[in-house]
């Protein structure tokens, strides 16, 4: 008589599911599954990170677009709610902008014309007496001063590219510069005609049960979007009058200039606050001696304390629904990551994700619904409208002259 040998216990995969289970503690496995979830993330991110910067040419004039339409799209909506022709208002948006840009420009222009000469004779001047200061109070030497600020101005244009570019900067040549200026151009008129329908379009790309959530968020962004605009606008003109009424106070000359050049860089964060003001300061300095630039820079600095803790973090923050900490944070990040573009576009960035990510969270849409569906019947509707309308007018005419041969 044989004997069996015993037989052994069999483990399927459900066993051992349950074994690691069991034998892992369960803080290690929500952070394994929380760790590998964030890097698939973080490599989703960095590859479309790598994307943009491979076309930043057109990646950058098309955000630029999409932030002009923000702003002006209220214009044409103006418009098209009173029955008006959409053409009418793209073409009254596009003259505001324009005659806006073209203003500031020439009263810059014909501003610095008048006074440039006499900044620059004043400058030398101002140069000349600061070396002999150096002479006198250090026992300098000129060819010793100029010598030192030789070695500086190298040094700034050795790292001129670190200093005024970053991953997406763009405008490397006259030619980029144009490209840039007339896709950013094209891009605007064509969003503001048509960015309804380019919208439907890009979600008609998406599965059928996505069009909703979607269509949603989007929406949602693209109004924190127009908010962050308009805030600020208001926030560079509020750092305008403040450094301009500073200057015009002080008696520093062309208060005007400096008020529109300090509008303008407001819009370039960090980099644009500081060139504008250095600006002012170094004007006050060369007319009206040190203690007015000192006096100056106090009114620099105090504008932009406004401006970086009060302004930005609390009427940006809440107008973009973002926290101060993270207003600050995402500009930093995006200056530090692609430079100047990125310091411009991080905020409208960071608000539109924020908004988007509350939106798909809370399920805000309604289940059941296909808004790229109703698109396309409500254009079908519409267009039969229009047929059914020309298709009368024309029995309509042609019944007149009816009756007026009879």
């Amino acid at each position: 008589m044989t004997e069996t040998a015993p037989e052994q216990p069999s483990f399927d995969e459900g066993d051992g599911k349950k074994f690691a289970e069991t034998a892992l503690p369960l803080g290690v496995r929500v952070a394994a599954a929380w760790s590998w979830r964030l890097i698939v993330i973080g490599v989703a991110v960095a590859a479309l990170l790598w994307l943009i910067v491979q076309v930043r040419i057109l990646a950058v004039p098309l955000l630029i677009a999409v932030l002009l339409t923000a702003l002006l799209q209220p214009v044409v909506q103006f418009f098209v709610r009173r029955g008006w022709p959409r053409w009418l208002g793209v073409l009254t948006a596009l003259l505001t902008l324009f005659v806006a840009i073209a203003a500031l420009v020439t009263l810059i222009v014909t501003q610095l014309r008048q006074g440039l000469g006499d900044v620059a004779e004043r400058s030398t001047k101002a140069w000349s007496d600061f070396v002999l200061w150096l002479e006198t109070a250090f026992g300098l030497s000129a060819d010793q001063v100029n010598g030192f600020i030789d070695q500086v101005v190298n040094t700034i244009q050795g790292h001129q590219d670190e200093i005024w570019s970053g991953a997406l900067a763009v405008t490397t040549t006259a030619g980029q510069l144009v490209t840039g200026m007339l896709l950013t151009l094209f891009s605007l008129i064509f969003l503001l005609i048509d960015g309804k329908r380019i919208w439907y379009w890009v979600l008609g790309f998406l599965p059928a049960s996505a069009h909703a959530p979607v269509h949603t968020a989007g929406l949602a962004g693209w109004v924190s979007v127009g908010q962050y605009v308009r805030v600020q606008i208001f926030v560079a003109f509020v750092d305008a009058v403040g450094i301009g009424v500073g200057a015009a106070i002080l008696g520093v000359p062309l208060p005007i200039p400096i008020a529109i050049l300090v509008f303008l860089g407001s819009f370039i964060p960090f980099l644009g606050a500081i060139t504008t003001g250095a600006l002012a300061v170094f004007i006050a300095l060369v007319y009206n001696g040190p203690l007015n630039a000192l006096i100056m820079l106090g009114v620099v600095l105090l504008v932009q304390q406004l401006e970086s803790h009060v302004l930005q973090p609390l009427i940006m923050g809440n107008a973009v629904k973002v926290h101060p900490l993270g207003v600050v944070l995402a500009v930093s990040a995006g200056a530090l990551l692609a430079g100047i573009p990125g310091a411009l576009f991080a905020v409208p960035i960071a608000a539109a994700a924020s908004v988007m990510v509350n939106a798909i969270v809370e399920r805000r849409w309604v289940p059941g619904t296909d808004p790229v569906a109703k698109y396309h019947r409500d254009e079908k509707a519409h267009r039969e409208a229009k047929h059914r309308a020309r298709g009368i007018a024309r029995q309509n005419r042609r019944e007149a002259g009816r009756d007026a041969h009879e």
